[in-house]
């Protein structure tokens, strides 16, 4: 694919993103972001893992976000997964998609896998070009460990700090063929139980082997808020944390901002808003959240909800 702006070739990059039908609109949603927040000439390629077959009507729609330069394939995988996999109730199976990723794209040497609960604030085509993967499986970022977390970290053997949340994943397909980690994965996820099922198993069996990025690429809801900023800042630093506020690519591991407000919940909607009708129509939102957002979304709005929160924390005696 050519570089129209500087007449060089450059492959497109691979974006993996999996998802089911009822995740349309905040895959949409994330997909704008990523568009709007790489640089002119960036070129991707949007692979889609579905649950089941995706409407040609909704595929035409999701490629209609973007130019023609823009690639998208998408992948039906019902049944690809063994019945034997645990999945936890809370999470659907095409969270377990991407463990399947080495041996589903052996047309790449490496990719980039993406949550779609997330918004972008950074061009991931640099993340993609710039990080050195040497001969480790992936990178990713580390979770700041709460104390809460570390019973669990200490159960799948692995140490506070060096836990990697899967929301974004660079990954090293070339390395975990070579060490056909696919089968691997897969025998591990069979355990039941598992808190979180395909990021306790690549957290266990990469372990290692796992380049940490900046907070900013993965900035989940404990990253955000001001009462765990004292965890962050036993593994991150003050310049980490201002990198996160100001320009962290964000992760709604809590709630999420089509459901309920929430950390960051204006960015959410400043993309959701962008959308065609033609793809608003496949999502129903409470019409109290579009009104509140609205209002949210000016300054008066913003001031007076953020002032009524600190007054309710200071309340609580929650940490600024």
């Amino acid at each position: 694919m050519q570089d129209v702006s500087t007449g060089h070739h450059e492959a497109a990059v691979p974006i993996v993103l999996a998802f089911t039908p009822n995740y349309f609109v905040p895959v949409a949603t994330c997909i704008t972001s990523v568009l709007q927040n790489a640089a002119a000439h960036a070129t991707f390629h949007f692979i889609c893992l579905l649950t089941e077959a995706l409407p040609t009507a909704m595929q035409e729609l999701l490629k209609g976000l973007a130019s023609e330069q823009q690639r998208f394939t998408f992948i039906d995988l019902t049944g690809a997964l063994s019945p034997d996999i645990y999945v936890d109730p809370k999470y659907t199976i095409a969270a377990s998609y991407r463990l399947l990723l080495p041996d589903l794209l052996p047309q790449y040497d490496k990719i980039l896998y993406i949550d779609c609960d997330m918004i972008f604030r950074n061009d991931l085509s640099v993340l993609y070009r710039t990080v050195d993967l040497e001969d480790n499986y992936m990178a990713g970022v580390f979770e700041a460990t709460l104390p809460e977390q570390r019973v669990h970290m200490e159960a799948i053997g692995c140490k506070p700090g060096t836990y990697i949340n899967s929301g974004l994943l660079f990954m090293n397909l070339n390395q975990l063929r070579a060490d056909k980690m696919v089968g691997k994965f897969l025998e591990a996820a069979k355990v039941e139980g598992l808190e979180f099922p395909d990021q306790d198993v690549i957290n266990q069996l990469c372990k290692g082997r796992i380049v940490g990025l900046p907070p900013f690429w993965n900035s989940i809801r404990t990253f955000l808020l001001p009462q765990y900023k004292a965890s962050f800042l036993r593994f991150y630093t003050e310049e980490d944390w201002r990198m996160v506020q100001s320009q962290g690519n964000v992760h709604y591991t809590g709630p999420k901002p089509w459901n309920r407000f929430t950390v960051a919940f204006d960015l959410w909607w400043t993309f959701y808003d962008q959308l065609p009708d033609a793809i608003k129509r496949f999502i129903s939102i409470d019409r109290k959240l579009t009104l509140f957002a609205r209002f949210y979304k000016n300054s008066f709005g913003k001031f007076s909800i953020n002032l009524l929160q600190a007054v309710y924390r200071k309340l609580k005696g929650t940490p600024e």
